[in-house]
């Protein structure tokens, strides 16, 4: 993604090619940061309140110091003040062993390949993940410790998709790498419950709001890959990709259904009352 924009506590708004955390910041040392990422619609971040609540969830499951709320809404409003559409990440950073932490805000286009998988459809591939459910394992944590992830969608890329589903060793369904999963039999959407460790998408709980108007039921649990395989249409949510239809799982297809499309456009209608 293309930076825009970028503000730094303590500087404000400076050249995105200027160096904006010290170089033995433990974010950069160790991956000790947190962040969250989410959609600008006509120059309104949506829920910045909603993420600014998980990153301080993040920040004391990492102990980082207690984020500064008050200076990331400030950056924040100063990276999007030009912006229509657009992608905003803020992150809290440990800072220096000793040192203070640091906040960002960064301004980013949208990637232009997300319109183009959604006409299409997205092909997944599910990859053996871990059921994050002790403190440790950091469960619903979005921390910069992104390396995982991003070998799992160059896997999912080796392959020939265009995401990757994790699985824990019993083939239960826990989420995409930066997405949460849903499926769809009959009236009832069926989305992995929160307690297998998964991470509380701000978009997912959008989705839980919005569907139950549209006549759709919805269901939480554990449930295995095998009643993703025959569900009448499968899709993924997430803040930046919003809601994007899956049509292939292991290379055996899904149909592309009717939900799908319409909590996109539900979406899209919420986020215009900002």
């Amino acid at each position: 993604m293309s930076l825009l924009a970028l503000a730094v506590s303590g500087r404000g708004l400076v050249d995105p090619d200027e160096p904006a955390v010290q170089a033995d910041d433990e974010a950069v040392l160790r991956g000790r940061a947190a962040f969250e990422t989410m959609r600008v619609y006509g120059g309104r971040p949506f829920r910045l309140g909603e993420h600014l609540d998980r990153l301080e969830s993040s920040a004391a499951s990492l102990d980082l110091p207690e984020i500064d709320r008050a200076e990331l809404e400030r950056l924040a409003a100063l990276v999007v003040a030009d912006a229509r559409d657009a992608v905003l990440r803020v992150v809290w950073t440990a800072g220096p062993l000793g040192g203070s932490p640091s906040a960002l805000a960064l301004l980013s286009e949208i990637p232009a390949w997300i319109d183009v998988v959604r006409s299409r459809g997205a092909r997944g591939v599910s990859l053996l993940g871990v059921r994050a459910t002790a403190p440790w394992l950091l469960p619903g944590v979005k921390s910069t410790s992104y390396a995982v992830n991003m070998a799992a969608e160059l896997e999912a890329k080796r392959r020939g998709a265009d995401e990757a589903i994790f699985v824990d060793a019993q083939g239960v369904v826990l989420e995409g790498t930066v997405t949460n999963v849903w499926w769809r039999r009959d009236e009832t959407l069926f989305t992995p419950s929160l307690d297998l460790g998964i991470l509380a998408g701000v978009t997912r709980g959008a989705l839980l709001e919005l569907a139950p108007a549209r006549g759709y039921r919805m269901q939480e649990g554990a449930f295995s890959l095998d009643e993703v395989y025959v569900a009448d249409e499968a899709f993924t949510s997430s803040s930046v990709r919003e809601i994007m239809p899956l049509v292939e799982i292991d290379e055996r297809p899904i149909a592309r259904g009717p939900a799908a499309d319409e909590l996109q456009r539900a979406l899209t209608e919420l986020a215009a009352t900002l």
